[in-house]
């Protein structure tokens, strides 16, 4: 596609960055059929080639409108699009270009500018597990909107596997984000991980300075606060990637929440312009890992502590949502379903648009809650002919939204597997 830019974006960064990516695409329409906002709008604007469009008049110097406004938020930054590419067009980084330059020209409603501010200063708030606490005690009590962002408290034997951390040592050992929502709303995963990797000998250590990946800034258009969070974490986990303290050096730095995954294996790329900071980012991009990556190495250990059936109170039969930033973030698939079957589980995905947004998409739910809550539906009407026991996904915002539309059990694979491990 061809591009002139205008002269306030010829010599900067982010002109030359997106010239580049809007030089691959050559405007084929492949991306419409597989973007979730496209097939429910119809409308061009609200899919990818037509807000690649958007964006290339913006850069060549159109007038900013409140409407290019609303289309790029419409977007889920799924990036589906670019797993269906055949030109390798970043479109994910591409809109979160456009989605700064777009907010630095045109000023938002105070009430929209309040709720993204809350959720951007909330989320990764130190209060936030306080506030968390308190929702819950209330939560018969709120109205249904709220209710569906706030979990349920766990109860029995769930509350108390949720704080029992592994205290044994090993020789091999892994970093873990604990992540910003995680540990408040959903504390179970980091524990459930924590025993899944000592059953496999692995140590799992945490830096306590860490906090949020960055995603949620960034993707609200507060680029230079995602790149604080960034810096941030590298700083509290360096001494541990350089094996500079009395435990040594981590083999890798372990995501449970795909959503982190995504966003710490591009540091190296966001922090490339940073010169103190791009050779610290590149190493720690490529030191992080999935958690279904370390699958093909575990997987026997695991096998060998469980034997040859599953724990009747154990659910078997499991349907599992792979979520964008997995499938097309990450572009890892198969890992989860193939290993969780070696290990006894019967695991299927959806017959019919299991590469599909479910309409969580980090904050998406809540700024966009329309289309996020038609997303879901339609993805739980998929695996509903599955039957499952329990459906399971690897990030905890596609787990809590899922969960909202459906009274069969959601959860992060690595509970199931750390269950069938306890009992």
């Amino acid at each position: 596609m061809q591009t002139h830019l205008a002269p306030e974006f010829k010599d900067t960064r982010q002109g030359q960055a997106a010239e580049a990516i809007l030089r691959k695409c050559v405007h084929c329409g492949f991306c419409t059929a597989t973007c979730p906002t496209y097939q429910i709008l119809g409308d061009e604007l609200d899919g990818p080639r037509g807000r690649i469009y958007l964006m290339k008049q913006v850069l060549e110097g159109a007038p900013v409108t409140r409407s290019t406004q609303q289309h790029l938020d419409r977007c889920l930054t799924c990036r589906n699009c670019e797993s269906t590419c055949p030109s390798g067009v970043q479109y994910g980084e591409l809109v979160e270009i456009g989605r700064e330059i777009v907010d630095a020209r045109v000023e938002r409603p105070g009430g929209e500018k309040a709720v993204r501010w809350l959720l951007k200063e909330g989320l990764t708030s130190p209060l936030f597990g306080p506030a968390m606490k308190i929702g819950q005690l209330v939560r018969p009590l709120l109205p249904a909107s709220l209710k569906n962002k706030v979990p349920a408290k766990p109860t029995g034997a769930a509350a108390a596997r949720a704080h029992q951390w592994p205290t044994r040592e090993h020789g091999r050992k892994v970093l873990m984000l604990m992540g910003c929502v995680q540990p408040a709303m959903m504390p179970g995963i980091n524990s459930a991980t924590a025993r899944v990797l000592d059953a496999a000998g692995i140590q799992t250590l945490v830096a306590d300075g860490a906090g949020c990946c960055g995603a949620i800034r960034t993707h609200l258009g507060d680029n230079a606060g995602g790149l604080a969070d960034m810096r941030r974490n590298i700083d509290a986990w360096w001494p541990l990637v350089q094996g500079l303290t009395s435990q040594g050096a981590v083999e890798a730095i372990v995501m449970n929440a795909s959503g982190c995954g995504a966003s710490v294996k591009a540091y190296g790329h966001a922090l490339a312009h940073d010169p103190d900071y791009a050779d610290k980012a590149a190493q720690v991009s490529a030191l992080t890992r999935d958690l279904s990556e370390l699958l093909p190495d575990i997987t026997p250990l695991l096998k060998a502590r469980m034997g040859k059936d599953l724990p009747a109170q154990v659910p078997r039969r499991l349907a599992f949502h792979p979520p964008c930033t997995l499938q097309h973030g990450q572009q890892l698939r198969g890992g989860v379903e193939t290993h969780l079957t070696a290990l006894g589980f019967e695991v299927s995905l959806a017959t019919q648009d299991s590469h599909l947004c479910c309409g969580s998409a980090g904050t998406y739910s809540v700024l966009q809650p329309e289309l996020a809550y038609e997303l879901r539906d339609r993805k739980l009407a998929n695996l509903q002919p599955l039957q499952p026991q329990a459906i399971i996904s690897a990030n905890i915002g596609c787990i809590q939204h899922l969960q909202t539309g459906t009274s069969t059990p959601v959860r992060h694979w690595v509970e199931v597997l750390d269950e069938a491990l306890q009992a």
